[in-house]
């Protein structure tokens, strides 16, 4: 195989996709502070974009769906993004710190 036809196949992007997935999960269960936590999950994210548009280069019949998927992907982690923040700037302001082991007090 030469090195130059290494993107026209699919397990090369799904073995990527699988490496930001546990990269994003490894983030999430060692990070302590909560935009560590938010940088996993992005990562995770991104996998599942890429991922997305894998089976959408390889296996889908229609070109757009794919993309179209991953622009609302796009805009769900923007969201996020932005309610995130402003949670863990006022968790700050109230107790400051962002560390999740020093935030037991939060009771519903």
């Amino acid at each position: 195989m030469k090195l130059l036809q290494i993107h026209q196949q699919p397990a090369i992007y799904l073995v990527l996709a699988a490496l930001l997935l546990a990269i994003g999960i490894y983030g999430l269960l060692r990070r302590r502070t909560l935009i560590g936590m938010l940088i996993a999950g992005e990562i995770i994210f991104a996998a599942a974009s890429l991922n997305l548009m894998a089976a959408n280069r390889f296996f889908a019949p229609d070109p757009a769906a794919g993309q179209i998927f991953v622009l609302f992907i796009m805009g769900i982690a923007a969201a996020e993004v932005a309610v995130a923040l402003s949670i863990i700037i006022a968790v700050y302001r109230n107790y400051r710190s962002i560390t999740p082991a020093e935030l037991n007090e939060l009771k519903g």
